[in-house]
């Protein structure tokens, strides 16, 4: 009981401690918004924005990975870390010197897994059967399989913006969800302005 009421106390000290920062909160929250917002004017220029980011770091993670296998050569997986880091960063390199080519593969690929998270709520519905709520996974999991569907069928139209558009909606959740986090902070300071927050 000791240990569950330190680590109880401990983070009502860090909620306590970030309280105060509220507004930092709401900041970095408003500021996705209005990333969002420029992003949503043109999500060709967003698409190939996210496929130039990705690609850069794809490339630096290949140079670290062919760095880190000279590092190991003495070690059994010295041509394994080698050949990660090569193909890494060739594909890194590609995006960067293709970046459209790059938009089409990787909103395919999106569609894909977009396809098997739906198949895969499927199956996790009915195999939670007889549980309450079991027909609500399976039927989110037939409308995420409908919406990849329906992707797979505009390909490769949707190559130039399904990216920067999944990045839009991204800034724009995280944006709303970092305002409502600011702002609970705030209504918890307000009521509790001297002693630490309890859970």
């Amino acid at each position: 009981m000791t240990d569950a009421s330190n680590s109880k106390a401990s983070l009502g000290r860090a909620i306590h401690a970030i309280t105060g920062k509220w507004g930092w909160f709401v900041a970095l929250g408003v500021g996705e918004l209005i990333l969002g917002g420029i992003a949503s004017a043109n999500l060709m220029a967003a698409s190939l924005a996210s496929v130039l980011v990705i690609g850069a770091t794809m490339l630096a993670a290949g140079v670290f990975q062919i760095v880190h296998a000279f590092s190991v050569r003495g070690l059994r997986g010295f041509l394994l870390w080698l050949l990660a880091g090569i193909v890494y960063g060739a594909a890194g390199a590609v995006m960067l010197y293709n970046p459209i080519l790059a938009s089409f593969t990787l909103s395919l690929a999106a569609c894909a897994f977009l396809a098997a998270a739906g198949l895969i709520r499927i199956w996790a519905g009915f195999h939670m059967r007889p549980a309450a709520g079991w027909r609500w996974i399976v039927a989110a999991g037939v409308l995420t399989v409908g919406v990849s569907v329906m992707l797979f069928a505009t390909w490769p139209a949707i190559g130039l913006w399904l990216l920067g558009a999944m990045l839009v909606v991204d800034l724009i959740f995280q944006g709303w969800g970092f305002i409502a986090f600011g702002l609970t902070l705030r209504s918890r300071a307000s009521r509790h302005p001297a002693q630490p927050a309890t859970v």
